[in-house]
C-alpha cells in the first residue's frame, strides 16, 4: 500500500469513527406520558378516614416494586400451594414468559445496527475488468481472469438522522411492554387460582347446607309416614314430603355439578389434567379483610396493564421518528481488505494485498426524492398507530378505576347485606322452628311447614353465596389495585 493509499484509509477511517459518534439524534417526538383522567380520590373512600384513604401524590412509576405474595393474607396453606403451583406449571403463564424472551430478542436485533457488520470470505471469481478503470491505453483488451480472494468486508449504516435509535428505543419499549403483559398475566392468574379455589369452597359450604336439608326433609318424610300411618294425615301430605326430599336431592346434585366444573377448571389453572387433580370438600368460612385502596396516582404506578399501554405508546411515538428519518438521506460505509492473486498458490503473499473504501455498486449516499407517497402513508400511519394507543391507554386508565370503584362499593354493601342476611336466616329458622311444632300439635297444615323451610334453605344458601362473594369480591380488588397488598 502506497502512502497516499495508507493516508487515504487512514483519514476514511476517522471520517467513519467522527460520523459514528456524532450521529443518532432520533427525529421522534419528545415522548410525554398524556395526562390521562386521575381524581384525586376513588368515590368509594369518601366514606373512610384519611389515614385509610389517603392523600393525593403524584404518580411515579414503580413497575420494578416488588409485587408480593397478596394471598399469603388470607392465611390458607392449600390457596398457597396452589399459588406456587400455578406460578411454576401454568401454561399461559409459560406463553407470556416466552413473549418477554422475544422482545428482548428483537431490542438485540435492533441495537446490532448501531455496530458495524463484519464478514470475511475466500474463493475465486471468474470477472472481465474494464481497462478504462485500470487506465489501460484505449483500443487495448483484456482477457477475462480467474481471481482468487481471501478478504474480510465491514459495512456500516451511519445513523444521521436517528432510523437505528428510533428502532431500538421501539424495540425497548416493547420490551417493557412485554414484561408489564407478562406481569399482567401473572396477576392474573394469582387472581384466577384464589378466585376459582374460594368459589370452590363457597360449593362445598352450598353442599353442606344442602346435606343438612336433605337429613331435614328426610326426617319429615319419616314423621309424616308415621303420621299417615296412623291415619292422623292424609297421601297429600306424604307427597309433598317427598317431593320435597327430591327436590333438595336435585339441588344437591346441580350444586356438585358446577363444583366438580370448578375444580376441573383450577386443575387447568396449576398446570394438572382434571382427572389427576382433587380438592377434598372444605367449606368456605367468613373473610373479612379490610383493604386500603391508597390513592387513583397509586394505581397508574402499581397496574402492568397500565404500564404496558403506556409502554405501546412509548413505541408508537417511536416509530414516528423511523417514518420520519425515511424523509432524509442515509449513508452507508463499507471497506474491504484483504488478499487478491490470479493463482491461489500466490494468494497470501505480501503483494497480493488490496482494499477497497467505499460500495462496490451503488453510491454511499442516498437521497429519496420521489416514491409515490409511501414516505407520506408512512409517516400518517405512525401519527394514527401513535393515537390509538393514547385513547388506548386512557381508556385502560378508566376501566382501571372502575373495577376499583365496583369492588370497593360491592364489598361496602356486601358488608351491610351480610348483616340482613343473618338476621334473615335467625327468623328463618325461628319461623321453620315454630311451623314444625305447630304441625306435630296439628295446628298448621303441613304446607305451612313447605313453606317456612323453603324460605330457611334460601336464606341459609344465601347467606353462603354472599360470604362466597365477598371473598371473590376481595381478590377482584386486589387484582384491580394491582396485586402487591401485604396486608396486616
Amino acid at each position: 500500500m502506497t502512502a497516499i493509499e495508507t493516508r487515504f484509509a487512514r483519514a476514511t477511517w476517522m471520517y467513519l469513527g467522527a460520523v459514528m459518534i456524532a450521529a443518532g439524534c432520533s427525529l421522534a417526538p419528545a415522548y410525554k406520558t398524556p395526562p390521562p383522567a386521575n381524581p384525586a380520590a376513588f368515590k368509594e373512600t369518601t366514606a373512610m378516614t384519611p389515614e385509610e384513604a389517603g392523600n393525593w401524590k403524584r404518580a411515579q412509576p414503580s413497575e420494578g416494586a416488588a409485587r408480593g405474595e397478596w394471598w399469603k393474607a388470607f392465611g390458607d396453606a392449600r390457596l398457597n400451594d396452589y399459588e406456587a403451583q400455578a406460578s411454576a406449571a401454568n401454561q399461559e403463564l409459560k406463553a407470556a414468559a416466552a413473549r418477554v424472551q422475544q422482545a428482548r430478542a428483537l431490542l438485540r436485533v435492533a441495537s446490532a445496527d448501531r455496530f458495524p457488520s463484519v464478514g470475511v470470505g475466500f474463493g475465486p471469481t471468474r470477472e472481465q475488468l474494464s481497462p478504462s478503470s485500470l487506465g489501460v491505453i484505449p483500443g487495448q483488451t483484456l482477457e477475462p481472469q480467474t481471481v482468487w480472494r481471501a478478504q474480510a468486508g465491514i459495512d456500516y449504516e451511519v445513523d444521521l438522522f436517528g432510523r437505528v435509535a428510533s428502532s431500538v428505543a421501539a424495540a425497548a419499549a416493547d420490551r417493557d411492554r412485554s414484561t408489564a403483559l407478562f406481569r399482567s398475566v401473572q396477576l392474573s392468574l394469582q387472581a384466577d387460582v384464589a378466585q376459582n379455589y374460594f368459589n370452590l369452597r363457597e360449593l362445598d359450604a352450598e353442599i353442606e347446607v344442602f346435606d343438612r336439608t336433605v337429613e331435614l326433609r328426610r326426617d319429615a318424610l319419616r314423621f309424616v309416614s308415621n303420621r299417615h300411618d296412623a291415619g292422623d294425615v292424609s297421601d297429600l301430605d306424604v307427597a309433598q314430603a317427598k317431593a320435597e326430599l327430591a327436590t333438595a336431592q336435585s339441588d344437591a346434585m346441580t350444586v356438585a355439578r358446577q363444583r366438580a366444573a370448578t375444580e376441573h377448571g383450577l386443575a387447568v389453572l396449576l398446570g394438572h389434567a382434571p382427572a389427576e387433580f382433587t380438592v377434598a370438600p372444605n367449606a368456605l368460612v367468613p373473610i373479612e379483610m379490610a383493604i386500603p385502596p391508597g390513592l387513583p396516582s397509586d394505581l397508574l404506578e402499581r397496574r402492568p396493564d397500565i404500564t404496558a399501554a403506556e409502554r405501546a405508546m412509548a413505541a408508537a411515538n417511536a416509530r414516528i421518528g423511523i417514518a420520519r428519518a425515511a424523509y432524509f438521506p442515509s449513508l452507508e460505509l463499507t471497506a474491504a481488505g484483504g488478499f487478491e492473486s490470479a493463482t491461489l498458490g500466490s494468494l497470501l503473499r505480501m503483494s497480493s494485498r488490496t482494499f477497497l473504501l467505499g460500495p462496490l455498486y451503488g453510491t454511499s449516499l442516498n437521497v429519496p426524492l420521489i416514491d409515490g407517497g409511501r414516505r407520506a402513508g408512512n409517516l400518517a400511519d405512525a401519527h394514527a398507530r401513535y393515537d390509538e394507543s393514547v385513547a388506548l391507554y386512557r381508556q385502560r386508565v378508566l376501566v382501571a378505576f372502575q373495577e376499583v370503584e365496583d369492588n370497593l362499593s360491592t364489598l361496602r354493601i356486601l358488608k351491610d347485606q351480610l348483616q340482613v342476611q343473618g338476621d334473615a336466616v335467625k327468623a328463618a329458622t325461628r319461623s321453620s322452628d315454630l311451623s314444625r311444632i305447630q304441625y306435630k300439635d296439628g295446628s298448621v297444615a303441613y304446607i305451612e311447614v313447605i313453606d317456612s323451610e323453603r324460605t330457611l334453605l334460601q336464606a341459609r344458601r344465601g347467606a353462603v353465596q354472599l360470604e362466597g362473594t365477598r371473598a371473590i369480591s376481595t381478590v377482584n380488588l386486589i387484582r384491580a389495585l394491582g396485586g402487591g397488598w401485604e396486608g396486616t
